[in-house]
């Protein structure tokens, strides 16, 4: 599976949380998506094995809120390397029992706090990260360092995955008042040729925007592509949240989810992040397998491409 590829983009999967609670899955604030981990996993297969069924080519660990701000320092020092490594193996099992190739991302959030740049304090985050990557590394094929608000965040991740060679992937958040600049910024306030710099500085395989609303995208990917060329990938996977200001924090409270973001609609907005070159699209926080199954029968290869 290349990312070169020419037919269609790569897909991955969309929100793990939401789907865990549609399922019935123990689900509450703060742990998140963590607690079905935690309590449950067989939810957490289902909800695999769902976005597989969907289409997606990637599914990603449900190691995002394996995160002291959701679990708590304590309990996170006690099995917080146990739990990403739970979180590996139920994404490698799910990925390895498909019917087709699948590949599994590890997911390093930002582990002082999503949507919140100002919390960013690299001696708490490196500890943090080591273990959530030393529990991911035997189970995935690439990292995903996924709702970074600051280029900082990507720098820290690069450090915990070191050497290692399979690929990197880095994902930023956008801030969704598209009256707050004139072209798209980080949550940070940089501008996003600062994330495309520092992408292609750290080596990273793809750049990617996540958890942002599907308007902001576009112009993130026209702005990236001008900043990179063809030198990395370029990737989206939105959010179905209305929009979230400075005060917000991702998975802090129980956000409403859009009534106009159906999978046609959401398809429509991946059919412009296509043209423009995204070649990765996949959805976030609210955006489930019928929109992965969406992305997947409109961008089917037809006879005459």
């Amino acid at each position: 599976m290349s990312l070169a590829n020419k037919k269609r983009p790569i897909l991955l999967d969309g929100g793990t949380g939401r789907e865990l609670k549609r399922l019935g899955a123990p689900f509450r604030q703060p742990e998140w998506s963590a607690l079905a981990l935690m309590e449950a996993p067989e939810f957490v297969s289902r909800v695999h094995d769902r976005y597989i069924a969907a289409g997606a080519d990637v599914i990603t660990t449900n190691s995002y809120a394996v995160a002291p701000f959701h679990i708590g320092a304590a309990r996170f020092a006690a099995r917080g390397r146990e739990l990403a490594d739970l979180a590996g193996q139920l994404a490698r099992a799910s990925a390895d029992h498909a019917s087709r190739p699948v590949r599994v991302a590890g997911s390093l959030p930002p582990v002082c706090g999503s949507y919140r740049p100002d919390l960013v304090d690299a001696e708490h985050a490196r500890p943090v990260l080591r273990d959530l990557v030393a529990g991911l590394s035997p189970h995935v094929d690439l990292w995903l360092a996924e709702t970074l608000s600051s280029t900082i965040e990507a720098e820290l991740v690069r450090e915990a995955v070191g050497a290692d060679e399979r690929p990197l992937w880095l994902s930023f958040t956008l801030e969704d008042d598209l009256a707050k600049a004139a072209s798209p910024i980080l949550r940070s306030g940089e501008p996003v040729v600062a994330a495309a710099e520092t992408a292609r500085r750290l080596g990273a395989e793809a750049l990617l925007f996540n958890c942002s609303q599907p308007e902001v995208m576009a112009a993130a990917v026209a702005e990236a592509r001008a900043a990179i060329g063809t030198t990395m990938a370029l990737g989206v996977y939105a959010n179905a949240f209305p929009p979230q200001g400075a005060e917000a924090e991702a998975n802090a409270t129980l956000h409403d989810i859009r009534a106009d973001l159906s999978p046609d609609a959401y398809f429509a907005f991946a059919r412009a992040w296509r043209g423009l070159g995204a070649a990765i699209i996949g959805g976030c926080c609210g955006i489930g397998p019928e929109h992965i199954a969406a992305l997947r029968d409109g961008f089917a290869p037809t006879a005459h491409q």
